[in-house]
């Protein structure tokens, strides 16, 4: 059985206003997971200190790390990444389309990415996408459009896992698209568990999500809720566990049974 979590960090500063690495390193060791999808890292950004915190949190945690950079300017980005101590290889990483003309708050949305790597898991290679949709539903729209075409699940082999920070609860269009060619994790975990990730203090929505296409069996999915994760980030992370199998055959359908849909 292997372990995933997915993370949304937000830069390393906590609820609590404290900027803080080892914090969030701490919460990750806690739940001992094998394969790490973080979102909302800076990477020498002068408002966090100039560090590289995808390097920093893998270097406290012996995990190697591969980073995709959302926003790069000058020395400076903002990105995802995945770590795991197991054998891994980009396959793809780049950015999601947005939408320019709208604006959130009187400020431009963010530019958004992705981030796909192969992971030898059980001696099975298991592709693992990571991603942080944005902030409105139209936007999201087009970000889960893009990322179900043949850029990216379209032509990635199985077993798969997506995961990552959709800002969308199970209501939205964007989860439903996700949904129709893949399984929510939660769905098929025994006891269907709502493990609600934000916000950390008092998580009350369910916007972290972890999708699994046929290979992927779930053992189980927890948001742990602990003194430390409730302060280190507003998000509190996700967790599944999980065994893989062997690709299904050519040609296969991949898309989720009907019962597994919202």
């Amino acid at each position: 059985m292997a372990r995933i979590m997915t993370y949304n960090v937000h830069s390393c500063r906590g609820v609590d206003g404290r900027l803080d690495v080892g914090r969030i390193a701490a919460v990750i060791a806690q739940s001992r997971p094998d394969i790490v999808a973080l979102q909302e890292l800076d990477v020498h950004r002068p408002r966090t200190g100039r560090v590289d915190q995808a390097h920093a949190i893998a270097g406290r945690l012996g995990m190697q790390f591969h980073f995709n950079a959302a926003l790069t300017v000058e020395e400076e980005r903002y990105g995802d990444a995945i770590l795991t101590a197991l054998p891994m290889h980009v396959v793809k990483r780049g950015p999601l389309p947005n939408l320019p003309r709208m604006k959130v708050g009187g400020r431009g949305l963010e530019d958004r990415g992705a981030l796909w790597v192969e992971i030898e898991v059980d001696r099975c290679p298991l592709q693992v996408i990571n991603t942080h949709l944005g902030l409105v539903p139209p936007e999201q729209k087009v970000q889960s459009e893009a990322l179900v075409g043949p850029d990216w699940l379209g032509r990635a082999p199985r077993p798969l896992i997506l995961l990552g920070d959709l800002n969308a609860t199970p209501r939205y269009a964007a989860y439903k698209r996700f949904a129709a060619v893949l399984s929510d994790a939660r769905r098929l975990a025994p006891g269907r568990p709502g493990a609600a990730t934000f916000p950390s203090r008092l998580p009350m929505l369910r916007i972290d999500h972890i999708f699994v296409s046929a290979g992927v069996k779930v053992g189980g999915v927890h948001a742990p809720d602990t003194a430390l994760g409730r302060i280190a980030s507003d998000h509190l992370p996700l967790v599944m566990d999980f065994t893989v199998s062997g690709s299904p055959p050519p040609g296969q359908a991949v898309a989720s049974p009907r019962g597994d849909r919202p």
